[in-house]
């Protein structure tokens, strides 16, 4: 008798046993609805993005170069080593550090902005010194209107006065190039790096996320160093015996040696 109510009790859990293949979604949780809408956006966004690519007619696209600055002073024990981190509205972008660049930084870094987003028409520049040991300190700032005759087919290249701890426009110069023309949207975009919050920041931006295709086309080679003339640059020290020798190399060298430009640049920055 009891044989046969353990033979039952065994054939009973015969019959709770799956058999055959599993299915798909064997001990998956499902999906929430946060997990969900995130897919969901994040694939429109793609989509979007897609659609922008595609069109093929020529866009607007702002051409900006970050060249080089004179700084002040430097800050902290050793030399600084300064990169520039640039705002357009919610869209952040930085510089490669200028590694020993203290108060002469050199960067000539381009950026290709398309498309400028409607209600912007300023851009902000803060200077950073790279830390390693502790958080990247800001030392100087500006935000400098984005300049009209651009949209007329004029290039821009000027030197804006950096505010910082020394004061109001009183912190150095940065020289800056920018110019506007059309051209077809590259078929890859640019990472586009968005600050979360608590940040520094001297100014309050909203978080904003931004989906980009990852970049694939080649960097393109930098330009060859300039060559200075030695007779150039004690010329330039004769005219301008107030600046210090090392400025004046500094600004011949973002000027790729040009000796007309290299004074309109520090006739700014004695006026400044």
């Amino acid at each position: 008798m009891a044989s046969s109510e353990g033979g039952d009790r065994c054939d009973d859990r015969r019959k709770q046993v799956m058999l055959g293949n599993l299915p798909n979604d064997f001990l998956r949780l499902a999906a929430t609805n946060p997990q969900s809408q995130e897919e969901a956006d994040h694939a429109a966004a793609m989509h979007l993005q897609q659609q922008m690519m595609a069109q093929s007619q020529n866009v607007g696209m702002l051409q900006m170069t970050i060249v080089s600055a004179v700084l002040k002073k430097n800050y902290g024990m050793t030399r600084m080593d300064p990169y520039v981190r640039v705002r357009l509205g919610h869209y952040v972008y930085e510089t490669q550090t200028d590694v020993n660049g203290a108060k002469n930084p050199r960067w000539n870094k381009t950026f290709n902005i398309y498309q400028l987003p409607k209600g912007v028409n300023a851009i902000h520049l803060e200077v950073f010194d790279e830390r390693t040991l502790t958080d990247d300190e800001v030392v100087a700032w500006v935000s400098l209107p984005i300049p009209e005759v651009i949209f007329q087919g004029e290039t821009v290249d000027e030197w804006y006065n950096l505010s910082g701890k020394l004061g109001e426009g009183q912190e150095g110069t940065i020289n800056v190039v920018m110019s506007y023309t059309t051209a077809p949207l590259p078929r890859t975009l640019g990472p586009v790096m968005v600050m979360p919050h608590g940040g520094y920041s001297y100014q309050t931006y909203a978080q904003v996320p931004v989906y980009t295709v990852p970049q694939q086309q080649q960097t393109p080679a930098p330009p060859p160093e300039p060559v200075i003339q030695e007779e150039d640059l004690k010329q330039l020290g004769e005219m301008f015996p107030t600046v210090e020798k090392e400025v004046v190399r500094s600004v011949l060298e973002a000027s790729r040696g040009n000796k007309e430009t290299a004074i309109n640049s520090l006739l700014q920055i004695q006026d400044s």
